[in-house]
């Protein structure tokens, strides 16, 4: 994904010389394009993100459109004061890239397992929170946050993650995208744990349980209409991501379904189960872990299944 996000980010600046990126003091091989072409709107801030994004918040104030760059935990949980206080208070104009959302970098430890940081972001009044499923997703959410104003955040996979789509027409902002039909069980699933959802899928069909299946690039603000709509049409909505149980993806969902009188629908929460991650391994083996991967999917689907 970060691949994507940085060449459809290069598209974007060179018609758009307002358009800046801030590295906190990492991914020059990766953005190694952008600083060739572009070496005029790029920064590198070091390894100081408090720094980068109040820079970021500072230049987006005199008119322009900045991208942060760092990954895991270091763009949002490092520097929550700056984003809170210096953009998003001030509906700046600062889009906050997190590369390595969840297990990404889960060899490195707990320090830089991101799996509280929706929570976080989504709890700050004025933020755009996104996270995309697979590349398509990847390189349409970059082209929608630069074109949202205000305070956004980015959260991506690293590289290596499925392809889902071939294409997208009418990617938008807070709307949900159907990947296919099914009875009894919806699925939804944000950011790129959707290959497991997407495996899980494969698996089920050859035992004929076919569930509806729909992937959640935002976040905030989430997709009421189509909650509701699968709250009343089927029996089990089952919510699936890489972040912790408390306040992320599943907790907007619920939040949408507490208000609600009328409702068939029963809601099952795949999600780190409210712990910090103290194991040590590929984002592949933590997933299998802390069950949630596709084998956990597909245990929740059967248990929830109503023939």
């Amino acid at each position: 994904m970060r691949d994507t996000f940085v060449k459809t980010l290069l598209e974007i600046a060179k018609k758009d010389k307002n358009v800046y990126i801030v590295t906190g003091d990492l991914g020059f091989g990766v953005l190694k394009p952008f600083w060739e072409e572009l070496p005029d709107q790029i920064i590198n801030a070091g390894i100081a993100e408090q720094n980068m994004t109040s820079i970021a918040a500072g230049l987006a104030l005199q008119g322009k459109i900045v991208y942060t760059y760092s990954i895991g935990n270091f763009p949002t949980l490092r520097c929550i004061e700056q984003i809170r206080n210096d953009c998003a208070y001030h509906d700046a104009n600062v889009k906050v890239v997190c590369v390595g959302g969840g297990f990404v970098y889960g060899s490195l430890g707990m320090s830089h397992h991101a799996t509280e940081d929706i929570a976080m972001m989504r709890a700050l009044p004025n933020v755009t929170v996104v996270a995309p499923g697979d590349l398509v997703e990847a390189a349409c959410a970059t082209k929608a946050i630069y074109e949202t104003p205000g305070t956004c955040y980015l959260r991506l996979g690293r590289g290596g993650e499925k392809q889902i789509h071939d294409s997208i027409d009418n990617f938008e902002i807070g709307k949900a995208i159907k990947i296919q039909d099914g009875e009894k069980i919806a699925i939804f699933s944000t950011g790129a744990i959707f290959d497991e959802v997407d495996e899980a899928c494969k698996v089920l069909s050859k035992e004929g349980i076919v569930p509806a299946v729909y992937t959640f690039p935002t976040v905030k603000p989430i997709d009421k209409e189509v909650i509701l709509e699968c709250a009343s049409q089927y029996n089990t909505i089952i919510t699936v991501e890489e972040h912790n149980l408390s306040g992320g993806f599943g907790s907007a969902v619920a939040e949408v379904l507490a208000e609600q009188d009328s409702k068939k629908a029963k809601l099952v929460r795949i999600a780190l189960d409210d712990r910090y991650s103290c194991i040590v391994g590929s984002q592949k083996y933590l997933r299998q872990q802390y069950s949630i991967d596709s084998k956990a999917i597909i245990e929740k689907v059967k248990e929830n299944y109503i023939k």
